[in-house]
């Protein structure tokens, strides 16, 4: 997308986080981590079950308890994703998934949304903030898989900085995989949580660790974790659209998107307390 930009490698101001809160994470916070959320997190969150009621229904008791963000103007979301190589197969599914999204937002009205993805050896990149559909879908459509690992530090890190800026009400993430140090990770999403940035993480496939480090993270930044995959595909845009609704407006708007969608939606609506 011409306007972009790739966001500073982990080589700089994140390797020094490993060499000085990280490594005293580890010491301290991370250990007593270890021993207590991630503990707990192995028998019931951190394994979730793909595409089960109970799975949702944890979810949306997840997102139902988190206070609805105070704001000054339009709300905001980070919409973030793993575009490497191990996704192609069900790329074209997501992307209508996410396009979907865009669009139900748009209608809502009175959220921005900001694109980020990570591809290849060395590319993370984030779009402006719009609450435009057709920009996201033009951005969307432009992104195509390439073989590279994770790069989730740097979209927290990125995420961090912006909603230092203005606040960030809510962060999405959809991928598969994680490959980076999970002290790290918990520690910057630890940060989003104090800041007030709750992370929804949608994990496909079967990836144990993945999932495991998903839930993590999404504990300690106050938010939530759904695993998915092509059969719960309508599942998972009712869920990302209820999340976006939700930080655009709060419970009020999630219910009236409820009334007017029925369905799935409305159950979602009506179990986060939103009517």
């Amino acid at each position: 997308m011409p306007d972009d930009r790739n966001l500073p490698r982990r080589g700089t101001a994140a390797e020094s986080q490993r060499g000085t809160a990280a490594e005293s994470q580890r010491g301290t916070a991370a250990e007593s981590q270890r021993g207590t959320a991630a503990e707990s997190q192995r028998g019931t969150a951190a394994e979730p079950q793909r595409g089960t009621a109970a799975e949702v229904d944890a979810f949306l008791r997840r997102v139902a308890a988190i206070p609805v963000p105070a704001r000054d103007g339009r709300g905001r979301l980070m919409f973030a994703m793993d575009a490497t190589a191990s996704r192609e197969a069900t790329w074209r599914q997501a992307q209508a998934i996410h396009a979907a999204m865009f669009e139900e937002t748009a209608r809502l009205g009175g959220l921005d949304v900001q694109l980020v993805y990570y591809r290849g050896l060395d590319e993370c990149r984030h779009g402006p903030w719009t609450g435009a559909a057709d920009r996201l879908l033009g951005q969307l459509s432009r992104v195509a898989c390439r073989g590279g690992e994770t790069q989730i530090g740097r979209v927290l890190a990125h995420a961090i900085a912006e909603t230092r800026a203005r606040k960030v009400d809510a962060l999405v993430f959809v991928g598969d995989c994680l490959e980076e140090d999970i002290d790290v990770l918990c520690r910057q999403a630890g940060e989003l949580g104090l800041l007030g940035t709750p992370l929804f993480l949608f994990h496909e496939g079967e990836d144990a660790a993945a999932a495991r480090g998903f839930a993590q993270m999404a504990k300690v930044s106050g938010g939530a974790c759904c695993r998915f995959d092509a059969s719960s595909a309508g599942q998972l845009r009712a869920l990302l659209s209820a999340v976006a609704v939700f930080a655009a407006g709060g419970r009020k708007a999630l219910a009236d998107y409820g009334t007017a969608r029925g369905g799935l939606v409305l159950q979602i609506s009506r179990q986060m307390g939103g009517g």
